[in-house]
């Protein structure tokens, strides 16, 4: 029987600081970087799987160190065993009585739970020879139902909700397979919008970015209302009246502080303000979104687990809501989250960016559209021009749109080259790296 023989980590950091690449209200310096983690067996054809954490730069030790502590409950288990029975695998680690001590299910060790997950997805799709997005989609609605925990949420959704929701889908699949792979998924793109960028900069990307496609842009906001209000309204200057503009404060502001910051923008037409406050403030986010109808309120790229997004939209405190590959319990929690989105009607635009998180999501955004809700051309998956370089299947944009991956595995593999180079503090990429370089 084929096993699981090693649990390997790396921490991966990329000198992004040095450009204000990633910057933002409350990130005014991030190095992108990824606690990286393979899953090894001793399959004769090199069978492995990859996943990651995203953070941006110091405490990426930690998140590496919190993947190792997790090597006794994967090393020494048998492949087959894990792939087909990704469920029960997801809660045996996020069970884990003495792990489970340090959330529960939340902050850095469930982030590290949810990478080994996001691994073991990908080993069973590679196994399968399948992309995750179509691994997912051929499941039936009771596999899925078999993937995810329920506890917690059965007030807002059960599993026979959750098989009715999957069985009204089924029928459509194949047509939905087929026009994802026609159309692709649409995309939008923060990459003009860093807050560290100049004016001039911001101007240009924008119009490039609306010349190659894109039909959003994001920009970031939160530090001075003054320089807010100026970028938006040149960032609306540049692209004209059709394209929609987006805001990220980023956490940034106190509950009454979001609402009076936000009324002189309502003025640019926003599509979406998103984390307006602290991602835990539920409550907070429902005043905000009274309080600046009706510009839509959103957040989730920091949402904990499946349990806080419950109360999110059971409190209808948002108008949309974000998911991140890396952030919950991995792809299983991300599937119960997409559900509970679906029952309550609230569209899902994933948060990507980083080191591998567009990477990651596009998966789970076109899972979404051909399993669950069939919709994709009201959403959109968030797209960031940095580091695809370092992957083996980086993705694919054309047009403004993400196109559906092919290659089997969830994309997240990286170049043994790119995760040499960059290892912290001795790659050679970090030996190198200016002194101005936070690291």
């Amino acid at each position: 029987m084929v096993k699981i023989t090693a649990l390997e980590t790396f921490d991966v950091r990329f000198p992004t600081s040095l450009a204000h690449d990633g910057s933002d209200a409350m990130n005014p310096d991030p190095d992108y970087s990824a606690a990286y983690v393979v899953l090894k067996t001793d399959a004769p054809d090199g069978l492995a799987g990859y996943g990651l954490v995203f953070t941006i730069g110091r405490g990426n030790d930690i998140q590496t160190a919190a993947l190792s502590a997790l090597r006794p409950l994967v090393v020494g288990r048998g492949v087959a065993d894990i792939a087909d029975n990704l469920g029960a695998f997801a809660r045996d680690l996020t069970g884990d009585s003495q792990l489970r001590w340090l959330g529960p299910e939340k902050g850095v060790m469930h982030m590290a739970i949810g990478a080994v997950i996001n691994a073991a997805w990908d080993l069973a799709a590679r196994r399968a020879n399948k992309p995750v997005w179509r691994f997912i989609a051929d499941m039936t609605p009771e596999q899925i139902v078999e993937q995810i925990d329920f506890r917690y949420i059965t007030d807002a959704l059960t599993p026979e909700q959750a098989l009715a929701i999957l069985r009204e889908a089924e029928p459509h699949k194949q047509a939905r397979i087929a026009q994802l792979e026609a159309e692709g998924y649409p995309a939008y793109t923060t990459s003009p919008g860093w807050l560290g960028y100049s004016d001039e900069k911001m101007q240009r990307l924008a119009i490039q970015a609306v010349a190659d496609g894109f039909r959003t842009i994001k920009l970031k906001v939160g530090l001075r209302m003054e320089d807010d209000l100026r970028r938006c309204r040149l960032a609306r200057e540049a692209v004209g009246p059709d394209i929609a503009i987006a805001v990220d404060a980023n956490q940034r502001w106190d509950v009454q502080t979001a609402i009076e910051w936000l009324k002189p923008l309502k003025d640019i037409g926003l599509a979406w303000v998103e984390e307006p406050t602290n991602p835990d403030d539920v409550l907070g986010h429902a005043a905000i979104r009274r309080g600046v109808s009706p510009t839509p309120i959103s957040t989730g790229e920091h949402g904990q687990n499946r349990v806080l997004f419950k109360q999110l939209l059971q409190a209808q405190a948002v108008d949309l809501i974000q998911i991140d590959a890396a952030r919950v319990g991995g792809v299983n929690e991300n599937l119960a989250i997409l559900l509970l989105a679906a029952r309550f009607g609230v569209r899902v635009f994933p948060h990507a960016g980083g080191v591998g998180l567009c990477e990651l999501v596009q998966h789970l955004a076109m899972a979404d559209f051909v399993t669950i809700t069939g919709k994709k051309e009201d959403r959109a998956i968030e797209f960031v021009d940095h580091l695809h370089e370092h992957f083996e299947d980086p993705v694919t944009i054309a047009k403004g749109r993400y196109l559906a991956p092919t290659a089997a595995g969830f994309s997240a593999r990286m170049h043994e080259a790119s995760v040499r180079d960059h290892l912290f503090p001795d790659g050679i990429v970090w030996k190198d790296a200016p002194k101005t370089a936070v690291g």
